[in-house]
């Protein structure tokens, strides 16, 4: 399945010649194929800090600093960060109430950070290992057809 799943996403996003439609349409595909989430969007990077980008979902969070939050750790760490339960994350910027657990990628080009994957989940203990896995590997496939 997760074969199927990175050349699908491939297939959709070739020939897009739009960072934002690359985006949206990635944040499409994952909010369709990865179950029991609830919020699937990108945040990019601008003026040293995390703007909101490409989404499904109820409206979010629109700037998040550098080092806050899961989204800013993961962007300043550059690695993947997984929470089981947010409500125990002290560092914790809470777009919906209702959230759980949550899971960053953050997409570096070029050695350079360009933004992250954001996933949220209304289960507690959602994410695994293999999801961060999986992610990585579809942020490697959106990486391909982002225009730097």
């Amino acid at each position: 399945m997760d074969n199927y799943l990175i050349k699908s996403l491939d297939s959709l996003l070739e020939n897009t010649n739009d960072n934002i439609a690359v985006l949206a349409n990635a944040s499409a595909f994952i909010n369709e194929f990865i179950g029991d989430v609830n919020w699937v969007g990108f945040y990019l990077l601008k003026n040293n800090a995390l703007v909101l980008g490409p989404f499904q979902g109820r409206s979010a969070c629109v700037d998040i600093q550098i080092g806050k939050g899961v989204c800013g750790s993961a962007a300043l760490q550059r690695k993947s960060i997984i929470v089981k339960d947010v409500k125990l994350i002290d560092n914790y910027i809470s777009c919906h109430d209702e959230t759980r657990s949550e899971i960053v990628i953050p997409i570096i080009i070029n050695d350079n950070l360009y933004g992250v994957l954001d996933i949220d989940s209304l289960v507690v203990d959602r994410f695994s290992d293999n999801d961060r896995i999986l992610l990585e590997e579809i942020v490697e496939i959106i990486k391909k057809h982002i225009q730097i």
